[in-house]
């Protein structure tokens, strides 16, 4: 038997939810189609589906023939494209999604450039600093920060940045400047809510950015979700802020905001381009990542 064509087949059925869906985008007759999967069971020796009136369900040993299948028909696929010269020029919908500030400070231009670059790839771009589910909602790529994706994603670094902790200078003037961590108990510092309650910050030594991090319990006036809105905040005066750099690095530059406690910086936060192990690595998925870590910087600093 074909068993490369079985196993196509099952994981149509698996995705498909049924015989009869999985045969209409195959273009063969639910009875070709159940046949396959038979004659798979039989040459494994297991039975793959359970089968009722009513619906289809996966089989342990199913299950487990199921994840590596679709990565193997993925690899096929894949090779067949790349043989017929067919994967060299990128195009479709790229759906991908980003948390909001980093989209807004580091990928706006470059999404730009990518397209003028790609023209026949189009981006559809969700930005949010909710963790999509990129299988359900049927995102291609996500780019993420912080801590490594969950299992079942695929990850490549594309860079890292560490947070700083800053405040304007009319809040200082008029509050004093933090020389010592314990001085921020003193002060409105103001938290970023989406991670956790943001009144804790994990600080290490910025000469020994590997050291155990070091929790202080912070609180002010004013906690949100997003990074820029608390900057704008610190911008008016309202306290201090512990954000990427990427947020603050300008107002750093200009005056507009001072660094506050420079030796001691956020541990390193991870950049990541992300997407589903289960799909193959497209044309536009692939272009796309590579041009990023072609243009982001490795690793941001001052």
């Amino acid at each position: 038997m074909d068993i490369l064509a079985g196993m196509k087949i099952f994981v149509a059925v698996v995705e498909a939810g049924s015989f009869s869906a999985a045969a209409d985008r195959l273009g063969l007759s639910r009875a070709m189609a159940s046949k396959h999967v038979l004659n798979l069971e039989e040459h494994l020796g297991t039975r793959l589906l359970n089968r009722t009136t009513r619906r289809l369900s996966l089989t342990d040993a199913g299950r487990e023939f199921y994840e590596r299948s679709v990565q193997i028909v993925a690899d096929v696929d894949e090779a067949e494209r790349v043989a017929g010269h067919q994967s060299a020029r990128p195009r479709g919908v790229l759906k991908l999604t980003m948390p909001l500030s980093y989209g807004l400070h580091r990928l706006g231009g470059l999404v730009a450039d990518y397209v003028a670059t790609y023209p026949d790839v189009k981006l559809e771009i969700s930005v949010s600093d909710r963790k999509a589910d990129l299988v359900e909602e049927g995102f291609d790529l996500a780019i993420r920060i912080g801590s490594l994706p969950e299992s079942g994603l695929i990850a490549r670094r594309l860079g890292g940045v560490r947070g700083v902790m800053c405040a304007s200078p009319a809040y200082l003037a008029r509050h004093g400047t933090p020389r010592r961590l314990e001085d921020l108990g003193r002060h409105a510092c103001l938290g970023y809510t989406f991670t956790g309650s943001g009144e804790e910050w994990r600080l290490v030594p910025a000469e020994d950015p590997r050291a155990a991090p070091r929790t202080l319990r912070c609180a002010g006036p004013i906690k949100a979700d997003n990074g820029d809105l608390l900057r704008l905040a610190a911008l008016g005066g309202a306290g201090v802020i512990f954000q990427p750099l990427f947020i603050v690095e300008d107002d750093l530059r200009s005056g507009r905001l001072v660094q506050v406690l420079p030796d001691h910086v956020s541990a390193e936060l991870g950049i990541y381009a992300v997407y589903p192990s289960r799909r193959h690595l497209s044309a536009k998925v692939r272009t796309f990542i590579d041009f990023l870590a072609k243009h982001l910087p490795p690793d941001e600093k001052l």
